[in-house]
């Protein structure tokens, strides 16, 4: 039986439009959140680690045997300006997948930001990279560089799959996917979205002490009250 490869590689695939893109361009993620049905943000424990936190960009997915980085260095060679670099590890977190120089080169290379479910280290230096990291963690133990891993193929990262060219979006609130296929429908949802959070903070503003849909929610049948 041949060796398995130390990488397997897709070299290209569409991304997301900048025109797509304008929809998302100020939209929190809890908006794209609302926008596809409630669903499509990572795990809670992927957060930001740099000061730098929004992302907009198309997703560049890589997957990476824990305590090995060769294939996000790899995937540097097939980004594209505005790609966004997520890193599965299946939660490793003995060993960084990541440190400053490789997000220095991968923002050299036109990538926007770095998503990982593991860990990376260097945090001086990767708020000095400026560029968003999002990660579980932090540790000072470095990687190997040997593989296996995959560039550009379907990954899970966060409980959500991420597949190439999808769209990423976050914030101080976290990381959102919006499927390659479903960025149009996405986006032109936000505009609803925006006009009931108006609404809903004016609302606030006015003195609401309760929201307006609460009385009925709480005539229904099913609620009991007990004295």
């Amino acid at each position: 039986m041949a060796d398995a490869p130390a990488l397997t590689i897709r070299r290209d695939w569409p991304r997301p439009s900048e025109a797509e893109r304008a929809a998302f361009r100020d939209a929190p993620t809890g908006w794209v959140v609302d926008a596809q049905g409630r669903r499509g943000a990572l795990d809670h424990r992927i957060r930001p680690v740099t000061r730098a936190t929004r992302i907009l960009g198309a997703a560049l997915p890589v997957w990476s045997r824990g305590g090995d980085n060769l294939a996000p260095y790899a995937a540097l060679r097939f980004a594209r300006p505005g790609d966004v670099l997520m890193v599965a590890t299946e939660e490793f977190e003995t060993a960084s997948v990541a440190g400053d120089i490789l997000v220095g080169m991968a923002k050299n290379a036109g990538i926007v930001a770095c998503v990982t479910d593991g860990v990376v280290r260097d945090i001086p230096g990767l708020d000095a990279v400026g560029i968003p990291v999002f990660a579980r963690g932090v540790t000072p133990n470095s990687p190997q560089k040997d593989g296996p891993g995959t560039i550009g193929l379907p990954i899970v990262l966060g409980g959500v799959i991420v597949a190439p060219g999808d769209l990423i979006v976050a914030d101080g609130d976290g990381v959102v996917v919006v499927p390659r296929a479903a960025v149009a429908a996405v986006g032109s949802e936000l505009a609803a979205i925006a006009r009931k959070e108006a609404e809903m903070d004016a609302t606030v503003q006015a003195g609401a002490a309760e929201p307006g849909w609460l009385a009925e929610r709480l005539s229904r049948p099913d609620v009991r009250f007990v004295d």
